[in-house]
């Protein structure tokens, strides 16, 4: 018997060393480095990188070549001649270009500068072979395709706060994780804790069997007593299949959440935290001023603005600006391109008034306008419920400790209850139903303590989430910035 007892020990012992031994806190840092969710934040946050990495380039100086290297052509064309008829000549010809400008855009007016060079070489075939060159050595431009709206001006101010909102976004999942991963956690650990309940209790429930068999022998108790004990041994074992099946889902959940290589995990139960005071004002102070929502309501404002500028900048009178000076020069020698040359300036304003549109302008500016009007609204509802749900929260949050308190003593009570109610049943003071009564509670009163449990941490990262600062450490929460490379 002794060596069956420590064979039995031996092998205990060898599967509690097998287990991944893991904390909330260690669950919740893996979640944040490995977790499925934290790698779509990884890829989210990577394009708003990039994104805000391109408008930024967009205002620095642009180096470009275009070229054709080359263009031939043998084939025959419909020309229109000096008389004004249509003849057919054939070309066989080959021509090469190339352009190299330097731009910049100009946020001021919204328009673009450039600097460019330009060469090209035309070589003509057949009997009549020639080859010729065009030189521009040196060209400014400047384009602009509305003289009333400047998007420069809008992107400006528009992309830094998506931007900003995005790096903001990205803490607040990181705390979204947290709270993903508490409540798996919490799963798991009650899941191990019914699973360690049902075992315990069948346990129990044979042991009490095995003396009322024999009390029944002696005629202490009656067979619809023993009847009753039997059943419940039964139904003991009912609950450790189901509480493993769902043991092991739990596990599977937490495993592959936390990508582990192992579903063998063996967590302990987190303990309170310690004692620290949220206010209303303060947990509003800090939402305001940390949480992406604001940047959020304040870039859907510019953006409506946005629409209703572009519409009244575009809907009646239309403008545009072209404009070109340079030099230029041409011949058939290559070296004779650079001497003697020739000026070249355009300048092109085009405008464009609708007469009669039929109130076509008119709609798209009050299409714009009540769209504006309408975010504005939104925009307003959403703060408020902002305001309410952190409110709300911060009031259920200064609750929190005293349900834990509570769950906890009621715990301790009904876990005596038992202990005494098992030695009274086993002295014959009491009958088997008062005995599953004080099961039942005691059963009912650890699961309702770690429900408590769970809210508790549940509830504090949420808190959080909603305000994205650190009551504890009382500082904002902060992510290292990730470079792209």
């Amino acid at each position: 018997m002794k060596k069956k007892l420590f064979y039995f020990l031996f092998l205990f012992s060898l599967s509690l060393f097998s287990q991944q031994r893991i904390t909330l806190v260690e669950a919740i840092a893996i979640a944040q480095k490995n977790s499925p969710d934290y790698k779509a934040l990884l890829n989210q946050n990577q394009a708003s990188y990039w994104r805000f990495r391109n408008y930024k380039a967009g205002f620095l100086p642009q180096l470009r070549l275009d070229a054709t290297l080359p263009r031939y052509a043998n084939s025959v064309n419909r020309l229109t001649n000096d008389s004004g008829q249509d003849i057919f000549v054939r070309s066989n010809q080959a021509s090469f270009d190339g352009a190299l400008s330097l731009n910049q855009n100009i946020s001021l007016t919204g328009g673009t500068i450039s600097i460019s060079s330009q060469l090209e070489r035309v070589d003509v075939f057949g009997n009549n072979t020639s080859t010729g060159f065009s030189v521009i050595p040196f060209s400014l431009n400047y384009r602009q395709n509305s003289l009333f709206y400047n998007p420069f001006k809008w992107q400006k101010k528009i992309e830094p706060l998506i931007y900003e909102e995005a790096k903001r976004e990205f803490i607040e999942r990181m705390e979204q994780i947290s709270s993903n991963t508490s409540r798996l956690y919490f799963s798991l650990l009650k899941a191990q804790i019914r699973t360690k309940i049902a075992k315990s209790n069948l346990s129990n429930q044979d042991t009490l069997f095995q003396i009322s068999k024999g009390r029944y022998k002696m005629g202490k108790i009656a067979e619809n007593d023993l009847l009753q004990i039997e059943l419940s041994v039964l139904n003991s074992e009912n609950d450790v299949i189901s509480n493993e099946i769902n043991f092991k889902r739990s596990s599977q959940n937490l495993s592959r959440y936390l990508v582990l290589d192992t579903e063998n995990i063996l967590l302990s139960t987190p303990k309170e935290l310690t004692s620290f005071t949220v206010t209303v004002e303060k947990a509003l102070e800090e939402a305001k001023s940390n949480r992406k929502a604001v940047i959020e309501f304040r870039r859907k404002r510019l953006q409506a603005a946005q629409d209703v500028a572009e519409v009244k900048g575009n809907n009646r009178v239309q403008m545009s600006l072209r404009a070109n000076f340079g030099i230029s020069q041409q011949g058939s020698v290559f070296n004779n391109l650079f001497q003697d040359f020739n000026q070249q300036q355009n300048v092109v304003l085009s405008l464009g008034v609708p007469i009669l549109d039929w109130g076509v302008s008119k709609s798209r500016r009050k299409l714009v306008e009540a769209n504006k009007d309408l975010v504005n609204t939104n925009i307003e509802i959403e703060e408020q419920e902002f305001e309410q749900e952190i409110y709300l929260h911060v009031l259920n949050w200064q609750n929190q400790r005293n349900f834990l308190k509570t769950a906890k003593k009621a715990q301790e009570i009904a876990l005596k209850r038992y202990e005494i109610a098992k030695k009274r049943f086993v002295l014959g003071k009491i009958n088997i139903t008062d005995l599953n009564i004080a099961l039942q509670e005691q059963d009912r009163s650890v699961l309702q303590y770690l429900n408590s449990l769970e809210k508790f941490w549940t509830d504090y990262y949420i808190l959080r989430r909603l305000t994205l600062y650190d009551f504890i450490k009382n500082e904002k929460i902060k992510v290292a910035d990730i470079i792209y490379d």
